[in-house]
């Protein structure tokens, strides 16, 4: 049951810190876009290996089992 809640507590705890004086001079300077744009970029790109790699498997499996 614990486990199930685990990741609120986590983002709770992370937004309890999330006002430090880096995270200002990225606000300040501009550069907190670049740091999310780079975020975003590595998060798509990840997503679209798995999607990728799912299909591959997939095809795979059906080649395996029309065997």
């Amino acid at each position: 049951m614990m486990r199930k809640y685990s990741w609120i507590v986590m983002l709770a705890s992370l937004s309890a810190m999330a006002q430090t004086p880096v995270d200002d001079f990225f606000y300040q300077s501009g550069k907190i876009y670049v740091v999310v744009a780079i975020l975003v970029i590595i998060f798509l790109l990840l997503t679209f290996y798995l999607v990728r790699l799912d299909k591959k498997i997939t095809q795979l499996e059906k080649e395996r089992n029309e065997a």
